[in-house]
């Protein structure tokens, strides 16, 4: 794609992009089925590479997934038009177009954009596992990874099997018990979640969680905002019967690392793993914003760090809004039809994969702080968008207080 068709597809949706459905598979667990996706298309990229189990949404990066994915699995597209095959990589309409898109803020501190979202779908729980910081990251070559939940109720009819979500090691637990699971790994299940502490989760809620602490996710579709990387060590063997290979603890370790479990032991960030206030400190209910009325309403319900932000906007039946923020934003809608900007839009139904849609767009930090006009057209449901946002919207709420300070 040219550098002018990114430029007329950008002005033609007056600095919105529509963009292309993004499925990732996943070659361990299994899918959850609710990403409003056929049911035959589940495997629709075979066998070998697990079933679709993620929908990832603003991605400029690719899914970490083995030497059988494409180049591009997880990077999100742009839809230029009606026709499948006419679109081109989020990736590279911001580098061709900088700060137009993602505002100077942004292109300055990052030279990008620097965060994307997803759905998380899964019908058992996940393994027992945490995302590497930055400095041990880096040794690898890639970036830490914090990352936040919420979990809406429009696409969570079913609960799967276990919707409880691990945290943390326990207070009581000493750095010593843990060593002694991991050296556990490949001789025995080594049902290090007995060493956690696990959650119910509620619906219109969420988390946010550090890199460095371990979470065994629970079994709920959850929409998940995150820093662009897709890194990770798996501390749990066994999850649900499915074995999980020594790999899977080391993959992100130099490989003069990979059988020191020393090294395994400090990618823990300890502190916050044994914090005794941890859902006071991280747990987020809904905050509803001061601009909210009887025509919609705005509830952020991804705040208190200091990477991203996320909040769910409602249009209630057959009103017409103006919504304005200051930062760019992706966003998915999951309820309702309607009018979003110069596009037609609508929650998805049921896609097949490869199948244009009308529910997701990338809006430019002009375009937010101009105001999106989003109208629903239906007369019974509410339009219900969630929008993810990097780290410099400037009414995202602060963290709760913390109760040790």
């Amino acid at each position: 794609m040219s550098a002018s068709q990114i430029q007329a597809t950008f002005d033609r949706g007056k600095g919105i992009f529509r963009m292309v459905p993004n499925f990732v598979p996943r070659r361990f667990s299994e899918a959850g089925r609710r990403l409003r996706l056929h049911p035959h298309d589940y495997y629709a990229l075979g066998t070998q590479r697990g079933s679709i189990k993620e929908r990832w949404f603003s991605s400029i990066i690719p899914a970490m997934n083995g030497p059988l994915a494409p180049p591009d699995e997880g990077l999100s597209y742009v839809s230029a038009s009606t026709d499948t095959e006419d679109r081109f990589l989020l990736r590279d309409a911001i580098e061709e177009l900088g700060a137009a898109v993602i505002g100077d803020e942004l292109h300055q501190d990052y030279g990008t954009w620097p965060m994307y979202s997803k759905f998380f779908d899964y019908e058992p729980p996940l393994f027992f596992h945490l995302h590497l910081d930055d400095a041990a990251a880096s040794l690898v070559g890639r970036l830490g990874k914090p990352e936040a939940y919420y979990f809406p109720p429009q696409l969570n009819n079913t609960l799967g099997k276990f919707p409880h979500t691990f945290f943390g090691i326990d207070p009581s637990v000493t750095k010593e018990e843990v060593r002694e699971r991991l050296l556990q790994f490949e001789a025995e299940d080594n049902r290090i979640t007995e060493l956690s502490r696990a959650f119910r989760i509620q619906l219109g809620t969420g988390w946010y969680t550090p890199p460095g602490v371990l979470h065994a996710p629970g079994s709920v579709l959850t929409y998940e905002p995150q820093l662009n990387s897709d890194v990770n060590s798996v501390y749990e063997n066994v999850t649900d019967g499915e074995v999980y290979p020594y790999e899977f603890l080391v993959e992100n370790l130099p490989d003069d690392k990979k059988r020191d479990v020393d090294a395994i032991m400090a990618l823990m960030d300890w502190e916050k793993n044994v914090d005794p206030h941890y859902r006071q400190h991280y747990f987020r209910p809904p905050i509803t914003a001061d601009h909210s009325d009887e025509q919609h309403t705005t509830k952020w319900i991804v705040y208190g760090n200091d990477y991203f932000g996320a909040t769910e906007l409602t249009v209630q039946p057959g009103q017409t809004v103006t919504v304005k923020d200051e930062a760019a934003y992706g966003c998915i809608i999951i309820q309702g039809h309607g009018q979003f900007g110069v596009y037609e839009a609508e929650s998805a139904g049921m896609l097949r994969y490869g199948q244009l849609s009308g529910d997701e767009y990338f809006v430019s930090e002009q375009a937010a702080r101009e105001g999106v006009e989003v109208t629903n057209r239906s007369h019974w449901e509410p339009l219900v968008i969630l929008k993810h946002f990097g780290p410099n919207h400037p009414q995202m709420p602060p963290a709760p207080p913390r109760r040790d300070q």
